[in-house]
C-alpha cells in the first residue's frame, strides 16, 4: 500500500447506502475511543513529554521576548501554510507565495495552490486574535474551515459544515467504497464524536503536549469535513497549545517535520484505527515537537539577529526616521513589488523608492525581476529567506 495515499480525499456517498456496502464488506467505519485515551504506556512515554515540554517551553520564552514577532517571524508564518499544504499536494514553493503578492502571475494550477496556501495563512491569523478572547470550539472549526476553503479545490464541497454523508479513503483518488483502506465514522454518530472531541479540549489530561497528539490524530480519524481535514487538523496543534497556555503565541510549525516524515505519519495515524496503538503515536507526536522546536529555536534566533544587525545597517545607510519602518516592511515580506514596499511601509513615495534604491546598491535587496513599462521591479531580501528556507537558495 502506499501510505501516502492514505489521507487522500474520496468521493462521498449517501450514508445509509455506504452503510449498506461496508455491512457486505464486513467492513466496519472507526469507532472513536472515549477521550481521555486510557491504557497508555506512561512509562514509555514520560521522558519524550518531558523533553518536548523543555524544548516547546524555550521556544515560546523566545517568542515572549520578541517586540513584534508577527512581523518577524512572518516568513516563518508563510512557510507553515506552504509545508501543509503540500501535505495536501499543492507543489508551489514559498519564493512563488512571495512573487504571487508582489504581482506576478502564474499558470492555473500553481495560482489555485497558492491561494491554498493565502487561505491557509489567513485562517491562523483570524485564529490567532480569535483566541485572545474564545475557547476552541465547533462553531470555531466552522469558521476556519470556510476561510480555508474559499475559492480553492473543494470549495463545492460544504465549506463550513460538518459532512452528512460517508467519505473513505483508498489507494487510489477514486477507488469506490468496495476498495476503501479507511472509512472515517458514519455521520449518523460523527456529531457525538465530535461533541466528545470537543469537550475534551477544555478538559486538562495528564500533560497539555500529550493531549494535543490526542486532539490531532482523533480528529483526523474523525475525518470530519468532505475536504481540507488534514489541513484542519494540522492548523488546530498550534492553537489548542496556545489555549493551554503552552505557547506565548500560536506561531509553531511544526508542518516540516510531517512532511519530512510523511509516511510515517500517515502510518501511525493508520496503526491507531487498525490495532490502538495510541502509544506509538504519541511518540512519534512528541517527536515531531522537539523536533520542530530545537528548529524553530535555531530559526528564530537567526532572524533576530539578523534583525539586530540590520538594524545598525539600515540606520547607517539611509539616515532616515523611516528606518525601521523600512526594515519591518522587507522582514514581513521579503519578496515584494516597489510599490507593494511603499504601501505596506506608508513611508512616502519620494523616500520610499530612494530607500529602495540604497538597499539596492548596498546588497541589502537583489532585483528578482526587472521593472519595464508599468511592470515594476520585483526584490527580494535574500538573507532572511535563506534562513528560512534553511539552506542559501538567493
Amino acid at each position: 500500500m502506499n501510505c501516502v495515499s492514505f489521507f487522500v480525499e474520496n468521493k462521498t456517498q449517501d450514508a445509509k447506502i455506504s452503510h449498506i456496502i461496508l455491512r457486505e464488506l464486513e467492513m466496519q467505519p472507526y469507532q472513536a475511543e472515549s477521550l481521555p485515551i486510557k491504557d497508555l504506556d506512561y512509562v514509555r512515554l514520560i521522558k519524550k513529554v518531558g523533553e518536548a515540554n523543555a524544548h516547546l517551553a524555550e521556544y515560546s520564552g523566545l517568542l515572549q521576548g520578541i517586540v513584534n514577532p508577527t512581523v518577524l517571524l512572518s516568513p516563518l508564518t508563510q512557510q507553515e501554510a506552504v509545508l501543509s499544504s503540500r501535505i495536501e499536494g499543492t507543489i508551489a514553493t514559498l519564493e512563488e507565495v512571495f512573487e504571487h503578492e508582489s504581482g506576478k502571475q502564474f499558470e492555473k494550477r500553481k495560482e489555485e495552490d497558492i491561494q491554498e496556501i493565502l487561505n491557509y495563512r489567513k485562517a491562523l491569523t483570524l485564529s490567532s486574535q480569535f483566541l485572545k478572547e474564545r475557547p476552541i470550539r465547533l462553531n470555531f472549526i466552522l469558521q476556519i474551515h470556510k476561510i480555508l476553503m474559499n475559492s480553492v479545490r473543494g470549495h463545492d464541497k460544504k465549506p463550513g459544515e460538518f459532512r452528512t454523508t460517508q467519505n473513505w479513503i483508498g489507494r487510489n483518488k477514486n477507488d469506490p467504497i468496495e476498495k476503501a483502506i479507511f472509512v472515517p465514522p458514519n455521520p449518523i454518530v460523527l456529531k457525538d464524536y465530535l461533541e466528545q472531541w470537543e469537550s475534551y479540549l477544555v478538559f486538562d489530561d495528564l500533560d497539555p503536549l500529550l493531549q494535543a497528539s490526542i486532539v490531532h490524530a482523533q480528529f483526523e480519524l474523525l475525518h470530519p469535513f468532505s475536504d481540507g481535514n488534514g489541513r484542519i487538523g494540522r492548523l488546530i496543534i498550534p492553537l489548542f497549545l496556545y489555549s493551554k497556555k503552552r505557547l506565548f503565541s500560536p506561531m509553531f510549525y511544526i508542518s516540516a517535520y510531517l512532511e519530512n516524515h510523511r509516511d510515517e505519519y500517515y502510518n501511525r495515524l493508520k496503526a491507531i484505527s487498525q490495532n490502538r496503538e495510541w502509544t506509538e503515536w504519541i511518540e512519534f507526536f512528541l517527536d515531531a515537537i522537539s523536533v520542530q522546536a530545537k528548529d524553530n529555536i535555531q530559526k528564530t534566533r537567526q532572524i533576530l539577529e539578523l534583525f539586530s544587525m540590520m538594524k545598525d545597517k539600515v540606520r547607517s545607510i539611509t539616515h532616515s526616521q523611516y528606518s525601521h519602518d523600512a526594515l519591518n516592511a522587507i522582514f514581513d515580506r521579503p519578496i515584494f513589488a516597489s510599490p507593494d514596499f511603499v504601501k505596506r511601509s506608508k513611508i512616502p513615495k519620494p523616500t520610499a523608492n530612494k530607500i529602495l534604491n540604497q538597499f539596492l546598491k548596498s546588497g541589502i535587496l537583489k532585483c528578482l525581476q526587472k521593472g519595464e513599462g508599468r511592470r515594476p521591479n520585483i526584490l527580494a531580501f535574500s538573507p532572511l529567506l535563506n534562513i528560512v528556507e534553511g539552506n542559501s537558495v538567493f
